[in-house]
């Protein structure tokens, strides 16, 4: 089931450092020692992604030093690519611009080669420093603790126990590669300091296998909540092993809900909580394709429903179904401009708060990241829900 992904991944690469090993370093004309190491820096982060993928398929992690290597070189490359990609447009637009003035004055002046040059390589220099720029942000925004996000959620028939009742949400937080234990010791500490009611992790802990991370989720055994912490899968729990991670978030303390609910119970009044597995789960064992109507079979008409769903596309599977509230995470707001273009492909939102079958749904960018430590324009978060009568 990876192959395909791979392959994507590595053409896409390929193609990006193509195009700036092109625009970038030939047409800056370094000199020898410097035009080689330019070179053979771009081939080595061209080979580092596919390096580092075969390592976690092999042994189910890669080392430290190599995952911050490799990924933020692959950040690096995409902000060049992009402002690369820019300056190349707006080129292109000023010499249209050029050729168009000529044409209506009649007039034809040569550019000054030397002048020319000199611009060029004045562009590539601005260029790269804009991209470290970016790259040095982004990872600060990246590895600082996640910001609070807190909602009043206002729901129609809430039983009166439970407004006010505050489920904390995380997600995304992909373990392994440049997410290490103390990264996560922040989120468990800031989780816990606002006194949840109940927990709901939203799919994507890991990346890697679990004897390679069991030590650094380690600290999601100490998560509480005196309503319980839930789990449903992610589709970075099927390319890692799904059903050992399965056993595993067992282990931790969480109740996996996988197409299925629980009823929570206060005061004497019920609400529903349904989990279903991710949108992807299908692809890769049968019976655990996702489906958000099995989830809530049996639960009472009446009760308020709340859904967990790693990806927020789960809500075309949702037809006529009625859910009161549906938490999701998967496409981490985009994490870093411009892929934020591009994380809309597929998906109904990409963050935020909105309204689906009369329901409330909301989806997070994420309390991690994934890839390139890096976050620009969608800072990651911890999301705290309290659940009023409407």
């Amino acid at each position: 089931m990876m192959i395909p992904w791979i392959v994507i991944v590595v053409l896409v690469v390929t193609l990006g450092v193509t195009y700036i090993g092109r625009r970038l370093i030939r047409t800056s004309r370094l000199r020898k020692p410097w035009n080689i190491a330019a070179w053979a820096s771009l081939i080595l982060f061209f080979v580092l992604p596919i390096v580092s993928m075969s390592f976690i398929r092999r042994s189910g992690g890669t080392s430290v030093f190599l995952s911050w290597i490799t990924y933020v070189g692959l950040g690096f490359l995409s902000f060049v690519f992009f402002i690369l990609l820019a300056r190349d447009i707006l080129w292109f637009l000023v010499w249209i611009g050029r050729k168009t003035s000529a044409l209506v004055s009649r007039t034809k002046k040569e550019p000054d080669p030397s002048r020319r040059q000199f611009l060029l390589q004045s562009m590539n220099l601005g260029v790269v420093g804009a991209a470290a720029l970016a790259t040095s942000y982004g990872i600060y925004e990246a590895r600082k603790t996640p910001g609070l996000v807190t909602l009043d959620l206002p729901i129609p028939r809430l039983p009166q126990a439970f407004d006010g009742f505050k489920i904390v949400q995380i997600c995304d937080i992909h373990a392994g590669l440049t997410v290490d234990r103390d990264w996560i010791e922040k989120v468990v500490e800031e989780v816990q300091k606002q006194s949840p009611d109940l927990i709901a992790f939203v799919g994507d802990m890991v990346d890697g296998s679990v004897p390679a991370l069991e030590s650094t989720v380690a600290p999601f055994a100490d998560l509480r909540a005196p309503h319980g912490k839930f789990f449903t899968t992610g589709n970075h729990e099927y390319y890692s092993g799904a059903n050992p991670w399965i056993e595993h978030a067992g282990v931790l303390g969480f109740d996996v809900l996988m197409n299925e609910h629980r009823k929570i119970e206060k005061d004497g009044s019920t609400i529903v909580l349904a989990g279903v597995t991710d949108y992807s789960a299908g692809q890769f064992y049968k019976d655990q394709a996702s489906d958000p109507h099995k989830a809530v079979e049996q639960a009472a008409n009446d009760d308020v429903k709340i859904m967990m769903a790693h990806q927020p596309r789960s809500l075309y599977q949702f037809g006529d179904l009625r859910i009161d509230f549906t938490m999701h995470g998967h496409t981490h707001g985009g994490q870093f401009i411009p892929w934020n273009w591009f994380a809309t492909f597929g998906q109904p939102f990409i963050k935020g708060l909105h309204r689906w079958n009369d329901g409330l749904v909301y989806v997070s960018k994420g309390t991690g990241y994934w890839g390139p430590p890096v976050r620009l324009g969608a800072r990651s978060e911890v999301t705290v829900f309290m659940l009023r009568r409407a």
